[in-house]
C-alpha cells in the first residue's frame, strides 16, 4: 500500500523538482546578468532568463494548477512538457527543439481551457481561455521569428489574463456593478488589440497594451474584493495587501509602457518589465501560494505574519530596481534585483515552514 502510494507521488514529486529548479535556475541567470559571482552554467545561459521565468517557469506553474482544477489526465501534459522545456533550454539542447516542446506544451492548457469554458460559461472562464491562447501565440511567435522579444507581449498577456481570470473568480462572491463586466471586456479587447498591432508596429503596439494594463489596474483596484478584505485579519489581510500593492506596480508598469518602454531597446524597458513581472506578478504569487499550494499538492498551510517579512522585501526590491533604471544607476539596479532574489528565497522557506508547522499542529 504505501509503495503504491509512493509510486503515484513520485511523478509529482518530480515534477515539481524540475519546476522550483526551473525558478532558481532562471533566478541564477537573472543575478549573472548583473555580473554576480555565480558557476559559469548560469551565466552561458543568461540570455535565457527571461523565456525561462516567463513562459516556462509560470507556463509549468499556471497549466499544473489549472490541470489539478481541470481533472483530466491529459492536460498534466502542459506543465510536463514546460519543465521539459526548461530541462532542453539548461542542457544545452538546439533551441527549436526547446520551442517545439513548450508550443506543444501550450496545446493541452488551450484545450482544456476551452473544454471548461464549454461546459460552464463565465466571464472568467473565457479570459482563461483567452490567456492560455496567448500562451500558445506567444509560443508560436517565437518560432516564427526566432526573437523571443516578439514573443514576450504574448507571454505577459498570458500572466495578466490568468491573475485577472482568477480574480473574477473570487469577486462573483460579491455583486459588481452592471457596466463592471462590460469596462472588463474593454481592456481585454484594448490589450487583444495592442498585441496585435505590435507584430507590426511594435512601438505603438506596446503602447496600446501598456494603456489596457493601466486602465487594468485601475478595475482591479476599483472592483476587487481585496478593498474590504484587507479589513479583516490573519491570512485574508494578508492576500489583500499582497494583491493591493501588486495593482500599484501593475499600474506603475502601464505608465511606464505608455512611453514606449516595453519595446527591447527603450530605457526603461528593464523598469517595466520587472515592475509587471516582480512587483505584480511575484505579489500575485506571495499572496495566493498559501492557498494555491494546498489546493495543488494537499499541504496544509498555517499563516504567520511572517509571511509579511519576503512580501516587504520584495516591493523594496522592485522599487529599487525601477528607481535605478530611471536615474541610471546600475548598482542600485543591481542591490534590486539581489534583494529580490533574497526576498525569494525568504519567501519559499516561510512556505515550507508554514506547512511543517501545519504538519506539527495535526500530530
Amino acid at each position: 500500500m504505501a509503495r503504491g502510494f509512493s509510486l503515484r507521488l513520485a511523478p509529482r514529486a518530480l515534477l515539481g523538482a524540475v519546476i522550483v529548479a526551473t525558478l532558481l535556475c532562471g533566478l541564477g541567470t537573472g543575478l549573472a546578468r548583473f555580473g554576480v559571482a555565480l558557476p559559469a552554467h548560469a551565466v552561458a545561459r543568461a540570455g535565457w532568463h527571461g523565456v525561462l521565468m516567463v513562459p516556462v517557469f509560470f507556463g509549468a506553474v499556471i497549466s499544473l494548477e489549472r490541470a489539478v482544477a481541470i481533472g483530466r489526465t491529459w492536460c498534466f501534459a502542459a506543465p510536463v512538457g514546460a519543465a521539459l522545456a526548461s530541462v532542453f533550454l539548461l542542457a544545452g539542447a538546439p533551441v527549436p527543439l526547446a520551442q517545439v516542446v513548450l508550443l506543444v506544451a501550450s496545446i493541452p492548457l488551450l484545450v482544456g481551457s476551452i473544454f471548461v469554458m464549454r461546459r460552464q460559461f463565465a466571464l472568467y472562464l473565457m479570459t482563461l481561455a483567452i490567456a492560455a491562447a496567448c500562451w500558445t501565440f506567444g509560443n508560436l511567435v517565437w518560432i516564427i521569428s526566432g526573437d523571443p522579444f516578439a514573443a514576450v507581449p504574448a507571454w505577459l498577456a498570458f500572466l495578466v489574463l490568468t491573475i485577472v481570470a482568477e480574480r473574477l473568480e473570487l469577486m462573483r462572491m460579491r455583486p459588481m456593478r452592471p457596466m463592471a463586466p462590460y469596462l472588463f471586456g474593454g481592456c481585454v479587447a484594448l490589450l487583444l488589440t495592442g498585441l496585435a498591432i505590435a507584430l507590426w508596429q511594435p512601438e505603438f503596439g506596446s503602447r496600446v497594451f501598456s494603456a489596457s494594463y493601466l486602465l487594468l489596474a485601475l478595475w482591479l483596484a476599483k472592483y476587487d474584493i481585496a478593498r474590504y478584505t484587507v479589513r479583516q485579519r490573519g491570512l485574508t489581510r494578508f492576500i489583500a495587501v499582497a494583491l493591493l500593492a501588486g495593482y500599484g506596480w501593475f499600474g506603475a508598469s502601464g505608465l511606464l509602457g505608455l512611453d514606449g518602454a516595453f519595446v527591447a531597446g527603450h530605457p526603461w524597458h528593464d523598469a517595466a518589465l520587472h515592475a509587471l513581472t516582480l512587483g505584480f506578478v511575484f505579489s500575485m504569487v506571495f499572496g495566493h501560494a498559501p492557498i494555491i499550494l494546498p489546493a495543488v499538492t494537499r499541504l496544509r498551510v498555517k499563516y504567520s505574519p511572517l509571511f509579511y517579512v519576503p512580501l516587504v522585501l520584495l516591493h523594496g526590491a522592485v522599487a529599487a530596481r525601477v528607481a535605478g533604471v530611471l536615474y541610471g544607476d546600475f548598482g542600485l539596479r543591481r542591490f534590486g534585483s539581489e534583494a529580490a532574489a533574497v526576498a525569494l528565497a525568504i519567501f519559499i522557506f516561510v512556505l515550507l515552514t508554514a506547512v511543517w508547522s501545519a504538519r506539527r499542529g495535526r500530530r
